[in-house]
């Protein structure tokens, strides 16, 4: 079984998002931070690979964690699409009229706003994570207070399910990038770069040209502030290659164009997972 680190308790969405990636269980090793996760990453023998998070159809961009892949050494080995589906859990037995408090993490609160427009008795409060809400309520048996987290933390947990997809938006997808200390030697059909370009005039559009012109299809960039140069920016970009054989000829034609490319990643296009 994989060992899998992961930013958030076992039942999180990182751990389905991991079991989905690997096909069958895996043992997740919950960590408060991402910071954590790049480092059993680097330094951890027994951990086979890290989980991250880094986009949200509906929040957008984890900056922090691209400045974190950037920076760690760290490469992107593969990633996985998750349709984040929210609940309201508690203990057995104990109906939503009892309920006075539901917790959860901030941004799964604000998914559910609408659900608990229905229920003004209930006060939403902010915690770390969604499936440590759930772990404490199970150990605390408190009565009077729910959590929003994952239909895993539920069974986990052993909390009865009050409301299934309480989340607002139903078309609401998390892409988790998949970490490791090395980069595999395999197949690969996307790439995932970084670089910077000059002030002068048009230079993203010719960097963006030029990778178009060697057929490689833009799925994302992100434009991130460079520390202690006040607006420059470093650009993140992740290609789909329809020839990624020539993945060497394609950085060489790109170099006129960029500065300080740096490969990130090389891995299969990721699978979209309903959840």
């Amino acid at each position: 079984m994989k060992r899998v680190s992961i930013q958030g308790y076992p039942g999180a969405f990182h751990h389905i998002a991991a079991t989905y990636y690997e096909g069958q269980t895996v043992d997740v090793v919950g960590r408060n931070t991402f910071e954590e996760v790049v480092e059993d990453v680097m330094s951890d023998d027994s951990i086979h690979y890290g989980m991250m998070a880094i986009e949200n159809s509906i929040a957008g961009s984890l900056m922090k964690n691209y400045n974190l892949i950037q920076d760690s050494g760290v490469q992107i080995i593969g990633e996985t699409y998750l349709r984040i589906r929210q609940n309201l859990l508690a203990l057995p037995g104990i109906p939503i009229e009892k309920i006075k408090e539901v917790h959860s993490h901030p941004i799964a609160l604000a998914q559910c706003e609408k659900f608990f427009k229905n229920y003004p008795h209930i006060r939403l409060v902010e915690s770390i994570d969604t499936a440590e809400t759930a772990h404490r309520i199970a150990e605390e048996g408190t009565e009077e207070i729910g959590a929003v987290a994952s239909t895993l933390a539920a069974e986990l947990y052993q909390l009865d399910t009050l409301a299934a997809g309480i989340e607002t938006n139903k078309k609401n997808y998390t892409r988790f990038l998949v970490l490791d200390d090395k980069m595999p030697d395999l197949k690969f059909d996307k790439i995932s770069i970084s670089f910077t370009v000059s002030h002068a005039i048009g230079s993203l559009y010719r960097a963006l040209e030029n990778l178009a012109k060697n057929d490689c299809n833009l799925t994302k960039i992100q434009s991130v502030p460079i520390l202690g140069k006040p607006w420059q920016y470093l650009f993140f970009s992740d290609f789909i290659l329809r020839n990624p054989e020539r993945l060497d000829d394609i950085l060489a034609d790109l170099s006129p164009h960029a500065n300080q490319i740096k490969v990130l990643g090389k891995y299969k296009k990721g699978i979209h997972h309903e959840g």
